[in-house]
């Protein structure tokens, strides 16, 4: 049996001073970002999504996570400043590098070796996921404690590691879904190496277990209530170019990892490692469009590609050293200027005008397959506050027995929902409702028999479609005008009296969408006429 693995050597406590290289590079790691983003933007519309969320806990949402919706709660009870929303992905960002620098240091790996494998941390897509409140971040983060846990089994000899295993599998599956195709590919990736004995270790089994009993409890509910964590809200998906370009200073770093572990012998005890990679990377011919699926084994390929590059660049060769992170600081530079806006729009605009290369990759192109000045992610993150403060200029205009009335109308824009939610305290915004994402839970079916609309819309034909034919009173109060917001030209309408067939559209839609996601059976809709188990008493009693 001990033939299989490979000499411990010095443990990370008799490192010292290489762990506290670690946990400074993930201090630098957490810090970064917050310095890098230019403070002109705003929260991204996902963003504003999944603190609405965390104001109506619940066991799952379409295309979110309990945990997520349980991090952006605890955003919200400290204040939802840019601060907080931002706190908990750039945490776990910097704990994922601790993660990869103590497998380095388990490894062997000395000083290049944790800058090396620090270097895409910091650089493209890892910048960018470690920087927005949604459900890559953890899921990630979880899926690198999985590896982590079976290399430090196979590393030490002792089976404690693969508990770690089991937590990350749980929480896992509490974060991102697609924790469960990644744990098949790492069976998977076990079963076709000589680690292959793991899988009959007791205590694998046990923290398997582990892992579903953390799971449990939500996977019961969904079961009674048709899955609904499986539905994936439908929406625009970064083209895997675009994905492939926000990697690009890691390719080298994350390539070498995969040829460490199935080309080398001193890879070999890890070499289910790049069968996972490979299982995952397939997954992409059988689930596109779900590129995100795959980034949980980045991180783990960067920690192996630094120590395999850290040997093959040891004595005579040491040079090359300065070659390769200085080919990852200067790509990552350049990807680093489409992964955060580091400036305001007009200059970032003005950037990417002077240099074409970005909108011929297609880096400038939206949902609508249409190239803009900025990219859609940084478009997603401007004109809300401009958006709420007018919607206040509308219902300041209404008399006093209106504004008792008066509701916000998002729609099926979950963003502008979002949006109107989270600045609605600042400016004494009246509730916000809508038909977009998890609002079609929480929105009470008496919200569609008031007679005031604040209705935002970025749709540009409603206002002299026939829709607005529906109201005994309708009009444009304004409009976004930044320039640069993706919302541009959106409207803010202030609607009266819609009519008989509006009310039972309304309606329609709002259940046909609840039926559609499946989270509460039609019946139980139907009875209690509301649009699902997530109600604001207090509005539906008005």
């Amino acid at each position: 049996m001990a033939a299989s693995y490979s000499h411990p050597g010095p443990s990370i406590a008799q490192r010292p001073g290489m762990l506290w290289l670690v946990y400074s590079l993930s201090l630098v790691k957490f810090i970064l970002p917050f310095l890098l983003q230019h403070p002109v933007y705003e929260p991204h519309r996902d963003e504003f999504l999944y603190l609405a969320e965390g104001q109506h806990l619940s066991w799952v949402y379409p295309g979110s996570s309990p945990l997520l919706s349980v991090l952006a709660f605890l955003s919200n009870s400290l204040g939802a400043g840019l601060f907080w929303i931002k706190f908990w992905p750039a945490l776990f960002g910097a704990m994922n590098y601790v993660l990869v620098g103590r497998m380095i240091l388990l490894l062997g790996g000395g000083r290049f070796a944790l800058l090396l494998g620090f270097l895409p941390f910091i650089f493209g897509y890892l910048l960018q996921v470690h920087f927005l409140l949604a459900p890559d971040f953890p899921g990630i983060y979880f899926q690198t404690l999985m590896v982590y846990g079976v290399v430090r089994t196979i590393r030490t000899r002792r089976s404690g590691g693969l508990y770690w295993t089991g937590i990350g599998f749980g929480l896992g599956m509490l974060s991102q879904y697609s924790t469960l195709l990644f744990a098949a590919g790492l069976v998977a990736g076990l079963a076709l190496t000589q680690e292959r004995k793991l899988l009959l270790n007791p205590h694998f089994l046990f923290a398997f277990l582990l892992g579903v009993l953390l799971f449990l409890p939500n996977a019961i509910w969904q079961a009674g209530h048709g899955w609904p964590g499986m539905y994936q809200q439908e929406g625009w998906r970064r083209p895997i170019l675009q994905e492939g370009i926000l990697n690009l200073p890691g390719l080298l770093i994350w390539g070498a990892g995969l040829y460490f572990v199935l080309g080398t012998a001193a890879g070999k005890p890890y070499r289910f490692v790049g069968w996972t990679v490979l299982w995952m990377l397939a997954s992409l011919v059988l689930f596109p469009g779900r590129s995100f699926a795959v980034m949980g084994v980045v991180p783990v390929a960067f920690g192996f590609g630094a120590i395999g590059l850290g040997r093959a660049t040891g004595g005579g060769r040491r040079p090359w050293r300065y070659g390769l992170a200085g080919f990852v600081v200067v790509v990552g530079c350049l990807v680093d200027t489409v992964a955060l806006p580091v400036l305001p729009p007009v200059q970032l605009a003005a950037f990417y005008a002077e240099h074409p290369v970005f909108r011929r990759l297609g880096l400038l192109r939206w949902a609508d397959g249409r190239d803009h000045a900025l990219p859609q992610e940084f478009a997603d993150m401007l004109g809300w506050e401009e958006m709420a403060m007018k919607a206040a200029k509308a219902c300041e205009s209404l008399d006093s027995l209106a504004r008792t009335e008066v509701l916000l109308n998002g729609g099926a824009n979950y963003g502008e929902s979002g949006a109107m939610d989270y600045y609605g305290p600042k400016y004494g915004l009246p509730p916000v409702m809508g038909q977009g994402a998890g609002y079609l839970l929480w929105t009470p079916a008496a919200f569609y028999d008031r007679d005031v609309f604040i209705f935002t819309t970025n749709d540009r034909g409603w206002v002299n479609g026939a829709d607005r034919k529906k109201f005994a009173f309708a009009v444009v109060v304004d409009s976004v005008t930044h320039p640069f917001a993706r919302e541009y030209g959106s409207y803010i309408l202030l609607l009266k009296g819609p009519n008989a067939a509006v009310r039972q559209e309304w309606k329609r839609m709002l259940l046909q969408g609840v039926e559609r996601i499946a989270v509460v059976p039609e019946d139980d809709v139907t009875r209690d006429g509301r649009a699902g188990v997530h109600r604001r008493e207090s509005l539906a009693g008005k």
